[in-house]
């Protein structure tokens, strides 16, 4: 087995990448600090076409050194916006189609692998504070929560980890 050299992957170019067709999903994340965990964010996005990232309160917006780090230029790539605060982003995604769902531990959420979606809908992910998670009042106007399983002794994973985890689940769903 070779490994591959990068000019043998057959990736998209930024301009491609632009027009094609997207995975009707938008990541938004709530009050997330590390910038590392952004510009990891927005990798994830970039290698599953991601249509965008919403970035809110706190949480830092490209350009940024610290976020180029770990995106690799992917914040350059993948859309993106900027929301004061987390209610406004789901209150415009609600009304424009989107479900919405807070990835978080909460009574009544969807573990992963039950959760059902449909192709022709658009979804929206909240992934949020490192230490405090998603706000419960952003909790409280969602669709519901998708809880990731987890088996060992501690009881949460790293924003950036938690996002490949969703972001790959729902490419693989939405693009049958």
């Amino acid at each position: 087995m070779k490994k591959l050299k990068i000019t043998e992957l057959n990736r998209l170019t930024p301009e491609e990448f632009k027009v094609h067709k997207k995975t009707s999903l938008i990541v938004v994340l709530d009050n997330v600090r590390s910038m590392h965990n952004v510009g990891s964010v927005f990798r994830t996005s970039d290698a599953f076409l991601v249509e965008s990232v919403y970035l809110c309160g706190i949480t830092n917006i490209p350009p940024h050194a610290e976020i180029h780090k770990t995106a690799l230029g992917a914040e350059n790539t993948v859309d993106w916006k900027y929301f004061e605060d987390a209610h406004e982003a789901v209150k415009q995604l609600k009304e424009t189609g989107y479900t919405v769902f807070a990835i978080e531990q909460a009574e009544g959420s969807t573990l992963l692998p039950d959760l059902k979606l449909h192709a022709s809908e658009k979804y929206a992910v909240i992934l949020g504070n490192e230490v405090k998670g998603v706000q419960q009042s952003v909790i409280d106007i969602c669709d519901g929560c998708i809880e990731i399983p987890q088996f060992g002794t501690k009881h949460s994973l790293n924003v950036s980890v938690t996002s490949g985890i969703i972001i790959w689940e729902f490419f693989k769903k939405l693009n049958p």
